[in-house]
């Protein structure tokens, strides 16, 4: 499916090459964090609960600020559950490991770090056509782009009947 989307690309350095598997951003928390006690029968318990969503929503702003998914730039990309492919200025060869760095909207927004093998160059006459073999990539974040790609075309057909 052809979307515009934020995302960034850059190639994997080797000493990087052997650790890499794709993930969703903030997956991974290191921190340890006390449970609280259940609030079922707290008379505050609607206000907690605010105010924890209200604290996620800022930890997930900070840390996609912090990751640079705020300024990416948006980009025409061929995307499906197994690669991907976009026009770039910047020249690759197959076999080139990439880091992909994209965001992913509608109704349930992810940020996505994707890791990819280089399938195929094509010289444009503005840069190159790159083909990307998606790799190291679990069945949850592929199930994700795929949901991504039922909503889009599910929006793009709900537009259309509204044009008609």
């Amino acid at each position: 499916m052809d979307v515009y989307i934020p995302v960034g690309f850059r190639l994997v350095p080797v000493e990087e090459r052997r650790l890499v598997k794709s993930r969703i951003s903030g997956e991974v928390v290191l921190a340890d964090f006390h449970q609280m006690p259940p609030l079922e029968h707290h008379p505050q318990r609607e206000w907690m609960n605010l105010l924890n969503a209200k604290l996620d929503t800022i930890i997930e702003t900070l840390t996609l600020q912090s990751e640079g998914f705020h300024s990416l730039p948006f980009k025409l990309v061929t995307l499906s559950g197994s690669g991907m492919s976009f026009s770039s200025h910047q020249g690759f060869s197959p076999g080139d490991p990439l880091e992909i760095k994209m965001m992913l909207t509608l109704h349930k927004p992810a940020a996505l770090y994707l890791y990819g093998e280089v399938v195929k160059v094509q010289r444009q006459t503005s840069g190159y056509f790159i083909a990307v073999c998606f790799k190291q990539i679990d069945d949850g974040i592929r199930d994700r782009i795929i949901q991504f790609a039922f909503e889009t075309e599910r929006e793009m057909l709900r537009e259309r009947r509204e044009i008609e």
